[in-house]
């Protein structure tokens, strides 16, 4: 009798095979029916779980062919006697993606007053920025800030955040910031007089940071007041030099960025 292979299935029918890649933690894959992206945390029989760069978890089952690596379909598969581990962090606490290479420039962009605040964000928030395409400029003040988002001309497309300091109700920024309305604008603020006080008085070996009294140059008196040569420049660099994660700055400035971040990167 005629012999008949079980799988009648045409050669050109098949799916072709697809790598299978052990579940390490920290390896960063894509669900492609959700479009969760996060790195491995824990893999378990039948699952792997998942955690996002804002810290949010979720549990997938291991099935073949069910997942994106680098753009590509891989069927993810327990890794042999690995004990789970938490992923490696960035400055700001997000997963970090090793390896990862930067993003295009997107056409959106976040302004900040100046460049002690834009060496601070690069200090935290670097990584996530470049794997975001998110390009960090800086302003000299914000006087004229209704004028520089007319110029910037934001969109659907290109979203422009600013981060403003000392933007409390009643002064000067706050009613500059109010001027700016258009909707895809967003000007927040951390309530500081200067971006120095965004760090923990903690981190930089210090009680407090020092009133200093109105009408004096406020980074010129913290360094009189705290006994530092009056050169705001190196005493900027002492305080940055003692900033090494998210953890050194003061939660009104962390969620300030953060929220620019999310609105520069989402798309309508």
């Amino acid at each position: 009798m005629r012999q008949y292979q079980p799988d009648l299935t045409p050669p050109w029918k098949k799916p072709k095979p697809v790598p299978e890649v052990p579940a390490d933690p920290g390896l960063v894959v894509e669900e492609p029916g959700t479009g969760f992206c996060g790195a491995v945390i824990r893999c378990e029989a039948g699952t792997v779980t998942l955690e996002d760069r804002f810290g949010k978890h979720r549990v997938f089952p291991l099935e073949p062919r069910g997942f994106l690596l680098e753009g590509k379909v891989v069927t993810l598969v327990r890794p042999s006697g690995a004990a789970p581990v938490r992923p490696a962090r960035t400055a700001s606490g997000s997963v970090a993606v090793p390896g990862a290479r930067a993003r295009v420039a997107r056409a959106g962009r976040i302004y900040v007053e100046g460049r002690h605040d834009a060496e601070l964000v690069e200090r935290v928030w670097g990584d996530d920025l470049r794997i975001e395409g998110v390009v960090v400029e800086y302003l000299e003040g914000i006087d004229d800030l209704p004028a520089i988002v007319s110029d910037f001309a934001p969109g659907p497309d290109a979203r422009l955040g600013v981060l403003v300091d000392h933007l409390v109700p009643g002064t000067k920024e706050s009613r500059i910031a109010e001027s700016v309305t258009s909707e895809h604008a967003l000007v927040v603020g951390h309530p500081y007089i200067d971006i120095w006080e965004a760090v923990k008085p903690s981190s930089v070996g210090i009680a407090a940071w020092p009133r200093v009294p109105h009408g004096q140059d406020w980074k010129t008196g913290v360094c009189r007041a705290l006994g530092w040569p009056e050169n705001t420049g190196a005493a900027w660099q002492h305080i940055l030099s003692h900033v090494h994660s998210y953890k050194d700055l003061e939660p009104e400035l962390l969620g300030r960025v953060e929220e620019l971040i999310d609105f520069v990167t989402t798309a309508e």
